[in-house]
Parts: C-alpha cells; sequence; structure tokens
C-alpha cells in the first residue's frame, strides 16, 4: 500500500510540474512601453456569435469609420479564424482621462441610420452577436459580478468576478432593439521602475469595457464634441427601430487605473479557467484508470500468452495440440495481406503524418510558445506542421506497402498525398462557399485558398513522394512466419466478434479517459473561449495513445483466438472506436450546450465535426493499427513453427 502512495505522489508531482507549464507564459511580442500622452492604438477585431457561428468584420455594420481604414496584415490562422484587423477611430492617450467624447460627427448632427441599416443592426443584436476589440494586442473584456452560492453573511463582502470576451452588440427587451452606444473604457496600467532622471513608462495590462445604452437627447453634447453622461437612474436607452431611420450619437470615455499585474502575466485574466478542478479530477481519473486496467491487461495477456507459447512449444505432445484451437492455428494466414492495400498504407500514412503534428503543436504549445498573444499561431503551426511531416506518413506508408506485397509505389504516393488532405478539402470548400453566400469574414479568400492549395502540392506532396520513395526501398516489416498458398477456411463468428460491437466496446475507454478536455475544446472552439490548458492536453494524450494500444492488442488477440485471421482492416476500424463517441458527443452538445437553430450555422457545425472526426478515427485506429502489429509479429516469433 505504501509503494502505492508513493506512486500516486510520483503522479501528482508530475502533474503539478504540468500544470505550472500550462500557466508558463512566452510572450508572442516584446512589450511596448508607452510615456504620458502617447497614443494608444485601439483596433477592432470582429464580430462574433455563438448562435451563428459566422464571424463578420467590424465595419460590416454602420459604426463610426477613421478617415483612412488600414487593415492589418495577417497570417494564416488569422484568416482561416475569420479575423479582420482593422484600425477605429477612438482617440485614447496614455494615463489621459476622457468624461465623455463624441466619436463621429458634430453633436448638432447625428449619425442617421438608413432602415437597411437600422434592420440589420436589430438582426445582429437578435443574434446575440459580441464586439472584439484590441488595445495593445490585449483583446477587451467585459467584467461579469456575480454572488456565488455561499453563505448570506459572506454574500456582502465578496463577489465573484468573470469576465466575458467582447462586448455585447446590444439587448433586446420583448420586441424591442437596443444598441450599446456608449463604452466606458477602463484601461490598467502598469508603471515600470526606472531610474530617477528618467520619465515614467507605463504598460498595458487590462482592457476593459462597460457598454451602456444611452438616448441621443440624454447625452448632452457640446460644440467641442465634449459630452456629459445622464444620471444612470434617469436615462433611456438608446432604441433601434428596423422599420424606419434612427438617429445617435456614438460616444465613449476613457478611465485610466494603476495595477499591480506584471506584463508578463497581463493573460491571465483572460486565461483562469474557472474549472481547474474539474482538470485535476479528470486526469487523476483516467490515470488511475488507465493504470488499472493496463495493470489487469499486462498480467492476463501476459499470462495467457506465456501458457500459450509454453504449450505450442511443447515437442512430445504436439499432436494433441495441432486438435486444439487457438491463435497459432493461424499462423499461416496471420500475414496474409488484406484486400485495397494501398488504401490501407494510405490512410495509415495520413494518420502517422497526423500524430506527428498533434504531438509537436501539443508540446510546443505546452511549453507556452504558441500563447493567445500570437493570435493565429497555432492553427499556423499546425498547418506547416501537417505539410511538413508529409515525410514521415510517407516513409511509414511506402514501407507497409511494400510488405503488403505492393508494386505500384508511385500511384500509392499519390493516393497517400491526396486522399485525406483531398476529402478535408472538398468539405471545407463546401462549407466556405456556404460562408461566402453569407458574407463573412469567417469565409477563406480565394488568394488564401490558392496560398494553400500551393503548399499542399508544393510542399506536401513532393514530401510524400520522398518519404515513401525511400520507405517502399527500405527492407520490408520482417514477418516471423511464412504465409501458406490457400487461405484457411475462417469458422463461423459469434456475435460479439461483430466489427460494429468491437467499436462500440473499443471506444469506450479512450473516450472516457478525455471527454472532459473534449467539453472544454468544444468550448473554445465554439463559444470563443480561449483554451489554453495544454500541460493538461499533452497528458491526455498520453493516456489517448496507451489506451488505444491496450485496447486495440486485447481485439485483435481476441480475433485470433477466434480462428479470424482478417485483423488488417478490423484493427484499423475498430481502434478508432471512440471517434464514434466523440460523433455521439458532438451531437449532444449541439443540442444541449449551442443555441443554433438556422440551416447554415447548423450545416457547419456537422461539417466541421465530420472533419473533426475524420481526423481521430485516422489518428486512433493508426495508434491501435501499429500496436496490434508489433504485437502479431511478437507473438508469432516466439512461437516454434514446424
Amino acid at each position: 500500500f505504501s509503494f502505492l502512495q508513493e506512486r500516486l505522489r510520483y503522479v501528482l508531482v508530475l502533474l503539478l510540474l504540468l500544470h505550472s507549464t500550462a500557466s508558463f507564459y512566452v510572450p508572442g511580442v516584446a512589450p511596448i512601453n508607452f510615456h504620458r500622452n502617447d497614443p494608444v492604438e485601439i483596433k477592432a477585431v470582429k464580430l462574433t456569435s455563438s448562435r451563428t457561428q459566422l464571424p463578420y468584420e467590424y465595419y460590416s455594420l454602420p459604426f463610426c469609420q477613421p478617415s483612412k481604414i488600414t487593415y492589418k496584415a495577417e497570417n494564416l490562422g488569422e484568416v482561416l479564424r475569420g479575423d479582420r484587423i482593422v484600425n477605429t477611430p477612438f482617440q485614447v492617450s496614455m494615463n489621459v482621462e476622457k468624461k465623455c467624447e463624441v466619436l463621429c460627427n458634430f453633436p448638432n448632427k447625428p449619425v442617421t441610420l438608413t432602415v437597411e441599416q437600422s434592420k440589420l443592426i436589430a438582426e445582429r443584436i437578435r443574434e446575440d452577436y459580441y464586439v472584439h476589440l484590441i488595445a495593445d494586442n490585449l483583446p477587451v473584456a467585459t467584467r461579469l459580478e456575480f454572488y456565488s452560492n455561499r453563505e448570506e453573511e459572506e454574500k456582502k463582502k465578496e463577489k465573484d468576478v468573470q469576465f466575458e470576451h467582447g462586448y455585447r452588440l446590444g439587448f433586446m427587451d420583448g420586441n424591442k432593439f437596443y444598441l450599446h452606444n456608449h463604452l466606458s473604457f477602463i484601461l490598467y496600467y502598469h508603471r515600470e521602475d526606472v531610474e530617477e532622471s528618467q520619465e515614467h513608462t507605463y504598460r498595458v495590462v487590462r482592457f476593459e469595457v462597460i457598454p451602456q445604452s444611452i438616448k441621443l437627447e440624454d447625452l448632452k453634447a457640446d460644440e467641442k464634441s465634449m459630452c456629459t453622461l445622464p444620471e444612470a437612474t434617469g436615462s433611456a436607452p438608446q432604441e433601434i427601430d428596423p422599420t424606419k431611420e434612427n438617429q445617435l450619437l456614438f460616444t465613449y470615455s476613457v478611465h485610466w487605473e494603476e495595477s499591480d499585474i506584471k506584463w508578463a502575466s497581463r493573460w491571465d485574466t483572460y486565461l483562469t479557467m474557472s474549472d481547474v478542478q474539474i482538470h485535476w479530477f479528470s486526469i487523476i481519473n483516467s490515470v488511475v484508470v488507465v493504470f488499472f486496467l493496463s495493470g489487469i491487461l499486462s498480467m492476463i495477456i501476459i499470462r495467457t500468452l506465456r501458457k500459450d507459447i509454453a504449450n505450442y512449444n511443447k515437442e512430445d505432445d504436439i499432436e494433441d495440440t495441432m486438435e486444439e484451437s487457438g491463435w497459432k492455428l493461424v499462423h499461416g494466414d496471420v500475414f496474409r495481406p488484406p484486400q485495397y492495400p494501398m488504401i490501407l498504407s494510405s490512410l495509415l500514412g495520413s494518420g502517422i503524418q497526423l500524430f506527428c503534428m498533434i504531438l509537436i503543436v501539443i508540446f510546443v504549445a505546452m511549453l507556452g510558445m504558441l500563447s493567445p498573444s500570437s493570435r493565429g499561431a497555432l492553427m499556423t503551426t499546425a498547418c506547416f506542421l501537417f505539410m511538413f511531416m508529409g515525410v514521415f506518413g510517407g516513409f511509414f506508408a511506402g514501407r507497409l506497402y511494400r510488405t503488403l506485397k505492393g508494386h505500384r509505389w508511385k500511384k500509392g504516393a499519390f493516393c497517400t498525398a491526396t486522399l485525406y488532405p483531398g476529402v478535408v478539402f472538398g468539405i471545407c470548400f463546401v462549407l466556405n462557399c456556404f460562408i461566402w453566400g453569407k458574407h463573412s469574414s469567417g469565409a477563406v479568400p480565394f488568394p488564401t485558398m490558392v496560398a494553400l492549395l500551393c503548399m499542399w502540392f508544393g510542399i506536401s506532396l513532393p514530401l510524400v513522394y520522398l518519404g515513401y520513395y525511400f520507405g517502399f526501398r527500405k527492407q520490408p516489416y520482417d514477418n516471423p512466419v511464412r504465409t501458406n498458398q490457400i487461405p484457411r477456411q475462417i469458422p463461423e463468428q459469434r456475435w460479439y466478434m461483430n466489427k460494429f460491437v468491437g467499436i462500440l466496446m473499443a471506444g469506450i475507454l479512450p473516450f472516457g479517459a478525455m471527454f472532459i478536455e473534449l467539453f472544454f475544446i468544444f468550448s473554445a472552439i465554439w463559444e470563443n473561449q480561449f483554451y489554453y490548458l495544454f500541460g493538461f492536453l499533452f497528458l491526455v494524450f498520453i493516456i489517448l495513445v496507451v489506451s488505444c494500444s491496450q485496447i486495440s492488442i486485447v481485439m485483435v488477440y481476441f480475433q485470433l483466438c477466434a480462428e479470424d485471421y482478417r485483423w488488417w482492416w478490423r484493427t484499423f476500424l475498430v481502434s478508432g472506436g471512440s471517434a464514434f463517441y466523440v460523433l455521439i458527443y458532438a451531437v449532444f452538445y449541439f443540442v444541449n450546450k449551442l443555441d443554433i437553430v438556422e440551416f447554415i450555422p447548423s450545416l457547419l457545425y456537422f461539417g466541421y465535426t465530420a472533419l473533426m472526426v475524420l481526423s481521430f478515427w485516422l489518428l486512433t485506429g493508426t495508434i491501435g493499427f501499429y500496436a496490434a502489429y508489433m504485437f502479431v509479429r511478437k507473438i508469432y516469433a516466439a512461437v516454434k513453427i514446424d
């Protein structure tokens, strides 16, 4: 028991180290030092809604525009996410307060929204859109304060604070629409230590906003574009009537506060996950379950195998043994090449490519290199890594194809380079056409699509060919037993040896080990949250690899004991069984967590979910296949075959 305690202590220390790694932060950009009165530029990123899943650029709505609109040059990840970073007319200076200022037009000439514009704004408010701004690369957040379920006395003292990304475009009351036309910016700065003779420098460490809706008549503005805000109790909100023209003023105020937060930890408020306990619970739960199962499986399999091998290797009663049933009986057929060896090796090659990419991305992100401050870095890295990992995918696919007695290596290499990426590109292209139709910024622009095609055919394809060539030339995998000329007859199989039953049985353990993390990843993708617990994710990935391998070995052992030697395709399909559960979970998440009602958002959700499930099946299927292949070669190498 003390040994077990010692082991658990080691596991906990490892987890704590991983957790500290998850919060360790390598800045994406160098800090910018401001002096007093220096301009702090506020830029707009996009408008998002978890109800429609369609991002729009900031100026798709009739907001105030600066004299010259300039878009920031963006990386691949930002374009794919639908970010269109653009300048805004907000004039903010470091440590300079502004009580209330009119943003555009003079007070005597308010902004007039046409009926079309009013309709559009009302529709976006109904669809629950959020506006995302950034100042010094920090995203704006709305502070939400609420009382937690504590005792009455404590309630008065302490409020729980959470931050919502962006701010709501407006709100509805009954059938009326109200627009947030006044923004109170609260910026926090950290005063840097400097020598006495030098001027103080400041760094922006937090960016909050309090959006308000104030009627045109209640905003008292003078000729200098200054305005006075009404008392909170007596003001009426600014209504947007979609059936007629509306007049309003866009105004803003700026308030600066000093903060103790250092620049390096300024992202912590955005990344604080309220449910870290759930992660610990899920990880420890998964680790215990996986260790427990691996112990049991190893004991059973090793004991049974030792017994089998000892029986099979007894010289004297070989005749009795041959009458028995068991996995030794199929030794002459177990390495018989399956149907469609080219497609099998191509899918496994893509699986290896995905495995290498995911492993490197999660590891690098765990070290803090892909922080959210370098926007779009994660997606850009994943795209480029997938292209460059083609050389490994090609190598493994080529070697396996040679082992399966394949001869047409050029066709095999082309199949590996185009089968999975072709499906992904096809689905994305169809979905992109729908997004284009909605004029959303989430649509991938045509030049970016051409660039991605060039990367696919200019980087990935040649690398897959290169890897395939060397893999095909290399010595094939050494199979320990010869294959008979005539295939053996397969006895009738029991109901539980059915493929679908196998998928259901095999998928449950790997899925159980990772489904809590899956919930947070889904929230990050579909509800515009930040996901930054890559330390946890790395551990979950390791658990997933271990559990897939174990399940695959057990399933292939049962299959060979039932004298069914057609294990190549079956192992690949069954090991990816957890992808089936991911699909069911995605449907559950759609019904219970998301408020999507329209056709195109639903199509986007299920289109991207299909891609995720396909990729996950390839990944887990490949892990399981290679584990089973190593296992089969090991056990047949241990038996003496006459």
